[in-house]
């Protein structure tokens, strides 16, 4: 996601357009005291996304994410996820004190699993097209309506469940790539939250209890955004122009808890760019050596984690010791960081609202 080309000139447009680009965050949290009997029974995750949420979707072959050393740290081997094990799907899913879902792909080898849910996510994806051909958020819905036509999952089953959707950044990058006009960003931010809330209002009527909607995470302080300073600090400007993301997203979730007859707040949206600072700005708290550098990088530009050249020599990478790396690769958080992001969301309550 290279934002460095035309990034100044759309920070001019974004506020020649009026676009709020500030991030505007209550800092203060509210701790909700409730009896454990108003608890809501929760026995499903549905998750949908992209390859902070893949658990294995994607085919083998088409991502590195079936390759060497992906997966080293959990299951001990690569699985298909983004990480050298646990991703933030595996986190939601333990605090809702449920086994992770099954990917969609491989639902037919572990029909046990079904029970708990079930993973659309696929990496690379996004709410529209992405570089990526595979289905986007809206065909992840279609499966998932299939799912409930042909009878697999109950009316009940989905009553008690709850949604997990974290997507956008692919599509950035693929507006980035496809040369999308500095004028043009602004309607594309809109018309990116307005499908999104197309696809979040379908997925609640379906019957799904809570949904819940990760925010951006901060674009700038991505390996890839920070390696031209050699990993020392984010790019403020990527940050603050995908700023405007988040906002309009947090206004668009609480206007829909508005318009909604449920008093629950069915729409929940998570924080995750202020939860990443967090953990960034404190990493010793969370026992993050390695803030910004990842622990998987190629041996050159040409190459990423997981490349090997035609005589199968590796050119990558790894650091000594993934768990205090927030960043695995250029992209994606280790285990480490991910659980350091669980933390911090669980320390503020930011969690607790999915119960209610």
């Amino acid at each position: 996601m290279d934002f460095f080309p035309f990034i100044l000139s759309l920070f001019l447009v974004l506020h020649l357009s009026g676009q709020s680009v500030t991030q505007v965050e209550a800092r203060h949290h509210h701790h909700h005291h409730h009896h454990k009997h108003h608890r809501h029974h929760i026995s499903k995750l549905f998750v949908f996304g992209d390859s902070y949420v893949d658990t294995g979707n994607i085919k083998r072959g088409l991502a590195n994410s079936w390759k060497e050393p992906y997966g080293i740290t959990f299951p001990g081997k690569p699985a298909g996820r983004f990480s050298d094990g646990r991703v933030f799907t595996d986190y939601i899913a333990k605090y809702l004190k449920l086994k992770s879902p099954v990917p969609y792909s491989v639902r037919e080898l572990m029909p046990k699993h079904l029970k708990y849910g079930m993973n659309y996510a696929f990496g690379g994806t996004g709410v529209f097209q992405t570089l990526f051909s595979g289905p986007n958020m809206t065909t992840q819905i279609d499966f998932f309506e299939q799912q409930i036509k042909d009878k697999l999952y109950s009316t009940k089953d989905i009553r008690n469940s709850v949604a997990l959707v974290s997507v956008a950044g692919n599509d950035y990058t693929f507006y980035n790539v496809k040369n999308g006009s500095v004028q043009g960003f602004p309607s594309f931010v809109a018309s990116l939250i307005n499908q999104t809330v197309i696809n979040l209002i379908r997925i609640k009527e379906l019957g799904v209890k809570k949904v819940i909607m990760s925010g951006l995470q901060p674009i700038g302080c991505l390996p890839q955004q920070t390696a031209g300073t050699s990993f020392k600090q984010c790019n403020e400007t990527s940050n603050t122009i995908l700023a405007s993301h988040n906002n309009l997203l947090r206004q668009a979730i609480n206007k829909l808890n508005q318009q909604t007859n449920d008093t629950s707040s069915p729409f929940l949206f998570l924080n995750l760019h202020d939860t990443f600072m967090s953990v960034l700005n404190h990493p010793t708290t969370f026992n993050i050596k390695d803030k910004l550098k990842p622990c998987c990088v190629g041996v050159s530009n040409e190459y990423f984690c997981g490349s090997v050249d035609e005589k199968n020599v590796k050119k990558y990478l790894v650091c000594e010791e993934p768990k205090s790396a927030f960043f695995w690769d250029s992209v994606h958080p280790t285990e480490a960081g991910w659980h350091a992001v669980y933390n911090k969301l669980r320390i503020t309550n930011a969690l607790e609202p999915i119960y209610y």
